[in-house]
């Protein structure tokens, strides 16, 4: 609902509020998306994890998936590492193990597309505690970080962005080999980073955000808006504000942080 809400909106079309969007479509498949529990454990405290961005490339979030294949035992990784700013997937593949140099060659690639990052936030697995993993961020300049164990929230962006993917209508499930799920992740990325309209970013998509140019879209929503408001004041405690994306994003950030 909020992807066609944002999308209608885009356009200059105000119809009704986002809430009633919801009300209307709460049949719909999206709305019905079933809660994954959480991994509790036992363990000593470890420093809570912050991680803090004012802007696109400061600061990434990485973590491997699970894809299914028709045979019980096996398993194809997907690899992703997204800007916890704009959200925008930067880097991604398929693979059939999960191993360092794999995330090194990935790595590599995304920051000679985009830089390098200040940090790079992982949760403790073992190609995220990898030395050569590292040693080669270290080499570029950037500060790691990792998530206590059993506690989703330290990386609540690449959680978020593998149950965008696995919840998403049309989703496989299955994967019948390497180059379909490769020909899906393609397409999934392109689509996450310039289609969807991230609930997180004021419903606009990350590469918007990425880029800037939501800030045309802002004054699009922003005509359409105070139109409609001027149209329906009754309908209004006060002059409605048209979201923009926070100043400040992060991970675990204190109570007091500016994020408008």
């Amino acid at each position: 609902m909020e992807h066609s809400f944002a999308a209608a909106w885009d356009q200059g079309v105000m119809l009704a509020s986002v809430r009633t969007w919801w009300r209307i479509g709460a049949e719909l498949e999206q709305s019905l998306r079933p809660k994954i529990p959480t991994k509790r454990g036992r363990g000593g405290p470890r420093q809570v994890p912050v991680v803090s961005a004012t802007r696109p490339g400061q600061a990434w979030s990485w973590d491997i998936t699970d894809l299914l294949t028709p045979w019980r035992s096996v398993v194809l990784k997907a690899y992703k590492i997204t800007d916890i700013y704009s959200r925008e997937i930067v880097g991604y593949r398929v693979e059939e193990r999960e191993a360092d140099h794999l995330a090194v060659d990935m790595f590599k690639t995304a920051i000679a597309q985009h830089g390098a990052p200040e940090v790079v936030h992982a949760d403790s697995g073992p190609a995220m505690r990898s030395n050569t993993l590292g040693q080669t961020l270290a080499d570029y300049g950037v500060r790691l970080s990792y998530n206590r164990p059993y506690v989703s929230n330290d990386n609540p962006f690449s959680e978020a962005g593998f149950r965008t993917m696995k919840y998403r209508p049309g989703y496989p499930r299955v994967f019948a080999d390497l180059d379909t799920a490769r020909a899906y992740l393609d397409d999934y990325v392109s689509w996450y980073n310039t289609s969807h309209r991230h609930s997180g970013i004021a419903l606009f998509t990350p590469r918007q955000v990425g880029d800037g140019t939501w800030r045309h879209t802002w004054n699009i929503r922003d005509k359409a808006l105070q139109q409609y408001y001027e149209h329906h004041s009754q309908r209004f405690r006060k002059k409605p504000q048209t979201p923009a994306p926070s100043d400040t994003i992060g991970i675990n950030l204190p109570k007091n942080t500016t994020t408008k």
